[in-house]
Formats: structure tokens, C-alpha cells, sequence
């Protein structure tokens, strides 16, 4: 029932809609694989963890023998409760079985406690800087976030990475390295992001709304 009325919906989105996307969702669907996000972002100049999709107990042993610690997430996930990002130290201890249902992603654990939050609206980016020992840094936010000044070489790549997916926005997650190195994590087509506005004090809304009004031609001066 879900694919007919969402195959309904994109035919007639598709045949009649004459307005602008943000972003066309051909390339929101196709940006929305994080395998194929990864090897784009490796192209674009980007550190990515290594990274494994399987679901083979075997195959994943091995790898965590390769890579060390190593993380486990979902591939694409589902609707409802989020799956937060988990350690996986011994795939031999899990049941076989656990690993067949599905695929999940494994990814080599990219050491460091600053993660980076990074909103692109077009050509303007604005990101948070988020400190904290834990994993997955989305169940608590009381945590020290601040404003994070975007560099040059990482605002490069990160707007060849979306004009390559063809994406006109996007939520960027990095994590950086002891040393300061930005590592990809992934970009949601569709992130959210206001939820920063309060914690860093940057008015996040009147940005996007700027970059909404941008794809018209107009200001919002001009809508006053």
C-alpha cells in the first residue's frame, strides 16, 4: 500500500509539478544511500571509515579483526524509534542468525569526542561543534555544543560532494580525528537541524528561510 501511493504521489509530482525543488527527489532518494554517499565522498578528497555491509557472521569477524574496534548501524533503518549507532567487540558471541535477518552497516571506529553537525543551505554552511565521549551523540544533548567555524578545504569538498549527489541542501555529520582531521560520516538529504538554533544561538531559521526565499529570486526583504 505504501509503494502504490508513493509510486501515485512521484507520478504525479513527476508529470505535473512545475515549482522548484529543494532537492529534485530523484537525487534525494539516490543521495539517501549511505554506501553510495561514502564513495563519493572518498572521491571528493574525504577521509571515510572502512566499511563493511553484510550479513555474515563470518564476514564480520574477520573485519573486526582487520579494522579493530568497529560499530554497527543500519543500513537505511526503519520508521519509528531511531537505532542509535552501537560497538560490536565480539560478532563470534552473537547467534549467526542475528546477522542473517538483514544487512547492517560496520564501520571502523573513528577515534575522538568532536563530532560535527554541518548545515548546507546552497553555497552558505553553518555548524556546531559537538563535544562528548559517547558514541552516538543524538540521546543527549547536554553536552558542550558550540558554533563551529566551516574551513576552506572542508566547505570544498562537502559542496563537491552534493552538487556530485545533486543535492541543493543537506545535513552533513563529520567526525573529527585527535589530530583535526574531518572524517565523512554521512549526509541526510533532509536533516534536521533546528533543534542547534537554541543550543548554539544561530538563527537557523531565518537561514534556511533565506535560502528558501533564494530559489525564488526574492529576499525576504521583498516579502515585507
Amino acid at each position: 500500500m505504501n509503494n502504490d501511493c508513493r509510486g501515485a504521489l512521484g507520478g504525479i509530482l513527476a508529470a505535473a509539478f512545475d515549482g522548484q525543488w529543494i532537492s529534485p527527489p530523484e537525487a534525494t532518494d539516490c543521495a539517501a544511500d549511505k554506501v553510495y554517499q561514502l564513495a563519493v565522498a572518498r572521491d571528493a578528497g574525504f577521509r571515510v571509515p572502512r566499511t563493511l555491509i553484510s550479513q555474515s557472521r563470518e564476514e564480520v569477524t574477520t573485519f573486526v579483526r582487520q579494522v579493530g574496534r568497529t560499530i554497527v548501524k543500519p543500513v537505511v533503518g526503519a520508521r519509528g524509534p531511531s537505532l542509535w549507532t552501537r560497538w560490536i567487540d565480539d560478532p563470534e558471541a552473537i547467534p549467526a542468525e542475528s546477522f542473517e535477518v538483514c544487512p547492517a552497516t560496520y564501520q571502523e571506529y573513528i577515534e575522538g569526542c568532536r563530532h560535527v553537525r554541518l548545515n548546507c543551505f546552497g553555497e552558505r554552511m553553518y555548524a556546531a561543534l559537538i563535544e562528548t565521549e559517547e558514541l552516538d551523540w543524538r540521546p543527549d544533548l547536554q553536552v558542550p555544543i558550540s558554533p563551529w567555524p566551516v574551513p576552506g578545504d572542508v566547505r570544498r569538498h562537502v559542496s563537491t560532494v552534493l552538487c556530485r549527489l545533486g543535492l541543493r541542501m543537506g545535513v552533513v555529520d563529520l567526525k573529527l580525528t585527535p589530530d583535526g582531521q574531518p572524517v565523512w560520516l554521512e549526509v541526510n538529504p533532509q536533516g534536521q537541524f533546528l533543534f542547534l538554533e537554541p543550543l548554539t544561538g544561530e538563527p537557523l531559521t531565518e537561514h534556511f528561510a533565506d535560502f528558501l526565499l533564494s530559489a525564488t529570486g526574492t529576499s525576504r526583504n521583498e516579502q515585507t
